[in-house]
């Protein structure tokens, strides 16, 4: 054989090798990167509860199970997080449900139970989860101090608009025009106010301390709540939507790690709004890390060990 056909034959051959090393060499399902590896990434948005749930979801996979996790938190905003999760980029983050129906899916919001289920509903189509909640409910509320809500005997929306009418409300500047806001609060509940002042968020609390308001709007898990020693009234009508949160998964994902679902539902309902709202506090107001929050949280519920 000459020379020119032994550099075809090799050359065949070479080929050859190439395409079967293709063919073998990447996994691309649910998260491994190689043969017989258990790796998954857990991420989040770009908010301080969102990472502790994050943490303390890796935190409770690693204690539980042999699958080694890499964490990605601090993502992003809510889109870029949740087009990892459909881009298998990220296989598993904390999301709530108001989310998940209204800003992904553009569908009306319905009860807690009603999102909880159209969300299940919703991401069973693109091949995701959403296991059990967590227990917390981060949504839009109405807050007073201890002393106007012992006082007027406030413990609902509706309590506070039968004395509205003596009462300033500060909140953030766009809760005074959506529809969302104060203006479709004031048709459901018939709350009609003193005065109402736009403002930033940061200057609400300092406005309610010191007696320039007697309401403000907050998140229901906001750590300035706690702080400020403030009241979160009922939304007893449900105006708002829910925000329940939980942890939203590939199917994918649990089918390859079935063991995963037992070990994040140890989560379900584990945390209160006033939970929240302290452990917020301890990263945005003491200056903890939101790993050792979420790390301590879990030792204190008897989750995982110290």
């Amino acid at each position: 054989m000459n020379i020119k056909k032994l550099m075809v034959v090799f050359g065949l051959v070479a080929s050859i090798g190439m395409v079967l090393s293709a063919c073998g060499g990447g996994s691309g399902d649910g998260g491994n990167s190689a043969e017989g590896s258990k790796e998954i990434t857990v991420s989040s948005k770009n908010f301080t509860e969102n990472i502790i749930l994050a943490h303390m979801m890796a935190d409770l996979i690693e204690a539980k199970t042999d699958i080694k996790v890499t964490r990605t938190v601090n993502l992003g905003g809510s889109n870029v997080v949740w087009n990892a999760l459909k881009n298998n980029e990220v296989q598993l983050f904390p999301d709530y449900t108001g989310t998940i129906v209204a800003n992904y899916y553009q569908e009306e919001t319905g009860t807690s139970e009603e999102s909880l289920t159209r969300s299940r509903e919703l991401m069973k189509e693109d091949g995701l989860a959403f296991l059990e909640p967590f227990g917390i409910n981060n949504t839009y509320t109405l807050a007073v101090t201890q002393e106007t809500a012992e006082k007027h005997n406030l413990k609902t929306f509706s309590d506070l608009a039968e004395v509205s009418d003596d009462m300033v409300l500060g909140v953030e500047f766009e809760f005074l025009d959506r529809d969302d806001g104060y203006p479709g609060i004031r048709e459901l509940y018939g709350m009609n106010f003193k005065d109402s002042k736009g403002m930033d968020h940061g200057i609400m609390y300092q406005a309610i301390d010191n007696g320039e308001t007697d309401v403000t709007n907050a998140y229901a898990t906001d750590a300035q709540i706690a702080v400020h020693n403030l009241v979160i009234l009922e939304d007893d009508k449900q105006f708002f939507p829910p925000y329940d949160g939980g942890p939203v998964i590939r199917q994918d994902t649990l089918d390859q790690y079935p063991e995963l679902e037992e070990v994040l539902n140890l989560l379900g309902g584990q945390l209160t709004e006033a939970d929240m709202q302290e452990l917020n506090a301890q990263v945005d107001v003491e200056g903890l890390r939101e790993d050792s929050v979420a790390r301590d949280f879990l030792v204190q519920k008897g989750l995982i060990e110290e």
